[in-house]
């Protein structure tokens, strides 16, 4: 394992030594213009609570909505152009007033005046008060409020946005001065890259006389109030190359602690995995040896166990069609992950494309319905199903449209918070069609082919009346078994959740891919070995109703991550409206449902596959 994690870390040194499509140097002459692109308003975190950061909302707002009153270009904002990943994680990118020129520094210059209402008042009360970030582009990379140092390395890191005002002494500051310093470095050709940009936010008041003043722009409700928007511009010669320049914003804390707890994690599977296959081999092989013996007599010995439900273990389940469906989206999204995670691996998917990693995603799940179509109509066709064109029409719509309904009715929301990240509705118009044109005729030409070919063969016989199921030990009643074995393999990715909701809900840059790659290994070798082990004790107890054990067991860890959710909100969020409580809520019953299909999926064909295996070495009449 441990030369596995080595390799692991030289793959991912290798992937930052070349340029990527797209993310290639943009090399820039003195006095060029360098364009600034600003971004989404965004709800902030203070890193000094205790123990945790802490957000008050979860929306964001468009940088030029009409309340906040923002110095706008001349001629009006442009959008920039963004992946369709972009657009559904709420970035919001135009063009901005700002003037930058290669080399060329800036002092005080008046960015533009403008009269804030009652109305504008009173909401960037509020937002500064949720410790709201404001978020600026320049040449890929994001602007950061504050550079920091680790304490224990002495490496510098950038955070990433920078506050829109301050609260100090229960009053409310506006930032109308930025003071914006571009690190730059020369390259070989003599030209100039940026490599830093970090933003120090000033507030200065309307009468002062220079920008070097210590008054303050104080905030109040009640009054209209004049703002004069001014920055200055210093350029800093760095030694950091370009192909370097995101190491300062995907700083890591406590480095020790992430790799201790992938070894303990992938400890704990291997010792797992090696402690179901010592029983099941034990076990297997005796029970094959007892149920193959026969005595002097040539007279086999009574059935008993396992052997003794051969006639029935591979009955057709109940509801045999939603649980074909399931598990072609399962295969689908396991597919889709595996791919998507060795993209990221290798660097692929760096953070400095913006929304590449949910495009890739959605594309790839479009194009591969074929995988999943082909995997339903397979198992449908096993069960002995009859209803061929009823499933091939609810493959590709039943979850991407439970999915689907979910995410319109969340984006309502956003849309009466007037949230930037309400998707448009064209850009999920535009979606859904892709999804019909693209998606639903590959997944029926998928079924259309697993229709044309045999199905899975059973080694025995399923008789025509069904055996009467003996009463179980308590070990094995449905809710305990199923909530035990959903505990180890959500343990395996319990820490990786950590990094991945501060990457959802507070805006933080999440980029360790590789750690996830091995958490996601893990997570489906614990579950496979967890659903077999459930799985032979049934059998054993001549329990045949395996298949939905097997496929509600293995999808219990997802009861596990919502539950995990909720811990994260009571923690580490401080919501203070009802529509934001509902879409963090949705959005977690979301993540849930997905994990649910795949990681469900994992274990029924793990204990397919097993089932098959064991009763095709014994010996039936």
């Amino acid at each position: 394992m441990l030369s596995s994690l080595v390799l692991l870390s030289t793959c991912l040194g290798l992937a930052n030594a070349f340029y990527l499509p797209g993310v290639a140097p943009t090399d820039y002459d003195p006095d060029q213009q360098v364009p600034l692109f600003v971004n989404t308003i965004t709800p902030g975190y203070s890193d000094s609570d205790v123990g945790h950061s802490h957000s008050r909302e979860i929306f964001s707002y468009d940088y030029y909505n009409e309340i906040l009153k923002f110095c706008r270009p001349e001629g009006g904002p442009k959008s920039q152009s963004e992946s369709i990943g972009s657009i559904l994680f709420g970035d919001r990118i135009y063009n901005s007033p700002f003037e930058l020129f290669m080399l060329k520094n800036e002092t005080c210059k008046t960015l533009c005046k403008t009269q804030n209402s009652v109305v504008t008042n009173s909401f960037l009360l509020g937002t500064i008060s949720a410790n709201y970030q404001m978020n600026w582009i320049v040449d890929g990379l994001p602007a950061s409020g504050v550079k920091y140092q680790d304490s224990q390395t002495g490496e510098p890191f950038y955070s990433v946005g920078f506050p829109l005002g301050e609260v100090a002494d229960d009053n409310v500051y506006l930032h109308n001065h930025y003071d914006i310093n571009i690190e730059y470095h020369q390259s070989t050709n003599g030209k100039y890259r940026v490599v830093g940009v970090l933003v120090s936010p000033k507030s200065m008041a309307k009468n002062a006389k220079s920008c070097d003043s210590e008054e303050k722009f104080l905030l109040k409700a009640d009054d209209k109030t004049d703002v004069t928007y001014t920055y200055s511009v210093i350029w800093t010669e760095s030694p950091n190359i370009w192909a370097t320049r995101w190491d300062k914003y995907l700083h890591v804390f406590n480095p020790s602690i992430h790799w201790f707890s992938l070894i303990n994690s992938a400890t704990i599977a291997v010792f797992l995995v090696g402690l179901v296959a010592t029983i099941l081999l034990r076990g297997v092989r005796k029970d094959i040896s007892q149920y193959n013996e026969i005595d002097l007599n040539e007279e086999v010995q009574e059935d008993s166990g396992w052997k003794l439900i051969h006639g029935d273990v591979f009955r057709a389940p109940s509801h045999k069609l939603l649980l074909s469906v399931f598990l072609g989206s399962g295969a689908q999204l396991i597919v889709m992950s595996g791919i998507t995670l060795s993209f990221s691996l290798l660097g692929l998917l760096s953070p400095s494309n913006r929304g590449s990693l949910t495009t890739v995603v959605l594309i790839l799940y479009i194009f591969l319905g074929s995988i999943g179509g082909y995997t339903s109509a397979t198992f449908y066709k096993t069960f002995g199903g009859e209803s061929f064109k009823l499933l091939a029409i609810v493959t590709p719509l039943l979850v991407p449209g439970i999915i689907f309904a979910v995410f319109l009715l969340l984006n309502f929301f956003l849309i009466f918070t007037h949230s930037s990240g309400a998707v448009p509705f064209g850009t999920m118009l535009a979606t859904v069609l892709i999804w019909f044109l693209i998606s639903v005729p590959l997944s029926c030409v998928g079924s259309f082919v697993a229709f044309k070919k045999d199905p899975f063969k059973f080694p025995v016989r399923t008789n025509q009346i069904p055996r009467q199921i003996p009463q179980q030990p308590k070990s094995l009643n449905k809710i305990t078994s199923t909530l035990l074995a959903g505990i180890l393999p959500f343990g395996a990715i319990s820490v990786e959740l950590y990094y991945i909701y501060n990457s959802l809900w507070l805006n933080k840059l999440y980029y360790m891919f590789g750690f996830l790659f091995v958490y996601y290994g893990l997570m489906l070798l614990t579950t496979s070995a967890v659903t077999v082990l459930l799985t032979y004790f049934l059998l054993k107890n001549e329990n045949y109703h395996w298949q939905w054990r097997s496929f509600v067991a293995a999808g219990a860890s997802s009861f596990y991550i919502f539950l995990y959710a909720l811990v994260y909100l009571y923690r580490s969020l401080q919501l203070k409206s009802f529509a934001s409580y509902a879409i963090y809520i949705g959005y977690s019953l979301l993540i849930s449902f997905i994990m649910f299909i795949l990681t469900g999926s994992v274990g029924f064909l793990s204990s397919f596959f097993f089932t098959r295996r064991i009763y095709s070495e014994i010996k039936v009449d």
